[in-house]
């Protein structure tokens, strides 16, 4: 990996790597169209339908490949080049993005058209998100793994930030299928920057054993590794509970606040604000000393600002709790995937993401699936104020039990830390207390 020789500051000091600054960059520009296209989208869904459930349905499709599918994504992940995995994965999310623009332009798209292109990304994200995720540590080094992990986060939010509110006054001046086009043009951005890295080759991985034992193996890690399960069920739990609040934006906008996509947009990119502030947070610092306490904290207060968000009824107010919600949501979810790395062993990076990335989006279609159902029967309120009581319990649980996991976590963070060539004394000094 090539570096900078000159001193970057600390919350920017993974772009000493001009391998993660073409990522970086790339990634940007095709993560706000992603944005743009999951607002579209899901206006596009409730317009054509006027159901939450459909909503629900749609966000299920999408995510649930990922809880098939990511252990098999993550096995190829540590058996094949990630650079070349993500490659492909983003080329194919183009096609489709072109696909449902030319139908939504047309004039012609059915929902049940939507619904087979969501699942179809759903099977690119079961093999992108871990190969994604597995990348950065070739990109940055373990050095700056945390700090790449978390401007990673920054770039999304900044992203859902921008994509949103672009979406939705695109979405109410010109149409949905605009917003589609925009995102299937935003990958050439990435597919370029991909294509410019010049990356070292990786040690060959030793391939005894068939797919079917490698992913259990990756499961077994997981299991008996007390730190990183107890996060992921967390993750699991929050991901069930409480993320489905975005998928009930469109009805809260609707039923709630009495406005159309471009309010839609707005609390969207408030969210996104809240979690760019929430990512930045976390690239500042300089090791991992707590983060499990931020962890906890940080579930516990999303959980409890949606219980406040379902009972606002201004735009203004709803907007303004958006924004601390998007800061502690980026922050659980930010915090656990950079302890959850800076635990585990190279070797099983991509499968121990496959794991992260079932708890983080392969959970959340159940949830989208019953947030949908209370929606409709009990009211969005309740939908959301259950959800965040839910997420706020689990967060409650996992505090008491941080104690139990800390000494196990220092010896993981120790042991991985000696693989990458850092002295044991000044990895001590850092994983002293992770809170875990």
């Amino acid at each position: 990996m090539t570096t900078s020789s000159r001193p970057l500051p600390v919350l920017f000091r993974a772009f000493a790597h001009r391998n993660y600054r073409l990522y970086f960059f790339g990634q940007f520009v095709s993560v706000t169209g992603t944005w743009m296209q999951a607002i579209a989208q899901d206006w596009l869904v409730y317009r054509l339908t006027g159901s939450a459930v459909q909503l629900g349905l749609v966000a299920f499709a999408n995510q649930f490949p990922v809880f098939l599918l990511a252990p098999l994504g993550g096995a190829v992940a540590d058996r094949h080049s990630r650079h070349r995995a993500v490659l492909g994965t983003q080329s194919s999310a183009m096609l489709l993005a072109f696909t449902l623009a030319g139908l939504t332009l047309s004039g012609t798209v059915r929902v049940w058209e939507i619904f087979i292109l969501a699942t179809l990304l759903g099977v690119v994200n079961a093999f992108d998100i871990p190969a994604r995720q597995a990348l950065l540590v070739e990109l940055v080094g373990r050095e700056d793994l945390m700090n790449g992990i978390a401007l990673n986060s920054s770039l999304v939010n900044a992203a859902r930030v921008v994509g949103p509110a672009v979406a939705g006054l695109l979405v109410a001046a010109i149409g949905e299928g605009w917003c589609f086009l925009v995102n299937g043009t935003s990958y050439l951005a990435v597919l370029g920057c991909l294509l410019a890295m010049r990356l070292p080759p990786r040690a060959a991985s030793h391939r005894a054993h068939s797919a079917g034992r490698a992913i259990v193996e990756g499961f077994w890690f997981v299991w008996r590794t007390g730190p990183i399960r107890a996060l992921l069920v967390l993750l699991g739990i929050v991901s069930l509970t409480a993320l489905p609040y975005s998928v009930l934006m469109p009805v809260f906008a609707a039923r709630v606040l009495h406005r159309g996509a471009d309010t839609l947009g707005l609390l969207m990119g408030a969210a996104g604000l809240g979690a760019l502030a929430g990512a930045l947070s976390i690239a500042a610092r300089q090791g991992v000393r707590g983060l499990g306490r931020w962890v906890a904290a940080a579930s516990l207060a999303f959980g409890l600002l949606l219980v406040v968000f379902a009972t606002s009824r201004t735009f203004w107010l709803a907007m303004g709790l958006m924004v601390p919600v998007g800061a502690a949501m980026m922050i659980e979810m930010s915090a656990s995937n950079t302890l959850i790395q800076a635990m585990v062993p190279d070797a099983l990076r991509g499968r121990v993401m496959a794991v992260y990335s079932m708890m983080f989006m392969g959970m959340a279609p159940f949830g989208s699936l019953a947030a949908g159902a209370i929606a409709d029967r009990l009211g969005v309120r309740w939908a959301l104020a259950l959800g965040g009581l839910a997420c706020a319990t689990s967060a409650v649980v996992f505090w008491l039990r941080l104690p139990a996991h800390r000494i196990q976590a220092r010896q993981l963070l120790v042991a991985q830390e000696m693989a990458g060539g850092v002295p044991a004394a000044s990895v001590t000094s850092q994983a002293g207390d992770t809170g875990d």
